[in-house]
């Protein structure tokens, strides 16, 4: 099982922006797919963006697509999501996951391991 630990998260003003890292265990990180999903107040969590072990052909939920950008440091261990141009409506608690069924990116079912949470709220 990975462990997977997510940071960064907090209270920013609409326009502002955060890094989100989510520092994973085991020593083949670099083969992990990884993912960003978010869960806004009372609503069911959503994909936000994928990446692949290579870290080339990210894939985006429209919502964000432009403002937010995901990468990964190997020698880290740790996947990232930075999140520019921040709106009221992106405010959630952000989860890493590591995809592990299939090439569905977007579905929360493809996940097998994820992280706590890291709570990021916007104000207008």
């Amino acid at each position: 099982q990975v462990q997977l630990v997510e940071s960064g998260g907090g209270l920013v003003q609409a326009g502002g922006s955060l890094r989100l890292s989510c520092a994973a265990s085991g020593r083949t990180f670099s083969e992990y797919r990884m993912g960003w999903f978010r869960q806004p107040p009372g609503k069911e969590r959503e994909f936000v963006a994928a990446i692949s072990w290579t870290g080339v052909n990210n894939i985006y939920a429209d919502s964000v697509r432009g403002r937010f950008t995901i990468s990964r440091d190997n020698a880290k261990n740790t996947v990232y999501l930075q999140m520019n141009s921040l709106k009221p409506e992106d405010t959630a608690v952000y989860y890493c996951a590591r995809r592990a069924y299939g090439s569905t990116v977007y579905l929360p079912s493809s996940y097998s391991d994820w992280g706590q949470g890291t709570q990021v709220t916007v104000s207008s």
